[in-house]
């Protein structure tokens, strides 16, 4: 398991991608496929697993994360919530088109990656809803209840789809395709919830 240093450290090499990547409008390549913008939602305890996986298939997205979710209010200078969701939409999520969900241990249990997945379903004047995917980490336990709601094993008509880790880049492009057609073909799926989450729970794994 990676130390809490080396997570550190692979979460500070994910903002600097991130940051790297700011400009970066989506692509389209040769191919005819897209390189979508995608929010990258994750616990730290994971970001060398999200590193890695940033580093074998970035050829097929744009990596956009914010790495550092716990401390939103720092981040924004607030601890007003509903100011900090509107930061998070407006700021982190609003030129990426996906989220990608990452499940390791103890994800379901931060409070800021269910946010994360609030301001990705919404959609109204100000907020433009992205497509949700899920990927399985080894460490994976169970998902956020917010991201459980739109996701049914087996149910093809489910907004959202959870993953295994993708075998090739071409098999992880048609699943960010399929998450971003799905803004449209199955966006009357979509379950925004009921309240936010208003604080992390303890994680037992």
């Amino acid at each position: 398991m990676p130390t809490p240093l080396q997570n550190t450290q692979a979460n500070e090499r994910l903002i600097a991608k991130s940051r790297a990547y700011a400009n970066t409008a989506e692509i389209r390549k040769a191919d005819g496929t897209v390189r979508h913008k995608c929010f990258l939602s994750y616990h730290h305890d994971d970001a060398v697993a999200v590193e890695e996986f940033v580093t074998n298939f970035e050829d097929v997205f744009i990596p956009k994360v914010i790495g550092i979710s716990d401390q939103y209010g720092e981040l924004v200078d607030s601890y007003d919530d509903d100011y900090v969701m509107d930061r998070i939409r407006e700021d982190f999520l609003t030129d990426s088109t996906v989220t990608i969900v990452f499940i390791g241990a103890c994800t379901s249990t931060r409070k800021f990656i269910d946010w994360e997945i609030y301001s990705t379903l919404r959609n109204d004047s100000n907020n433009r809803r992205s497509g949700l995917m899920a990927i399985q980490l080894p460490t994976a336990a169970s998902l956020p209840a917010r991201l459980g709601l739109n996701y049914t094993q087996g149910d093809e008509d489910s907004y959202a789809r959870y993953w295994v880790y993708p075998s090739t880049g071409s098999v992880l492009q048609g699943w960010i395709q399929d998450a971003f057609d799905a803004r449209t073909t199955r966006a009357a799926a979509v379950k925004l919830g009921g309240a936010r989450q208003s604080s992390n729970y303890a994680c037992t794994a």
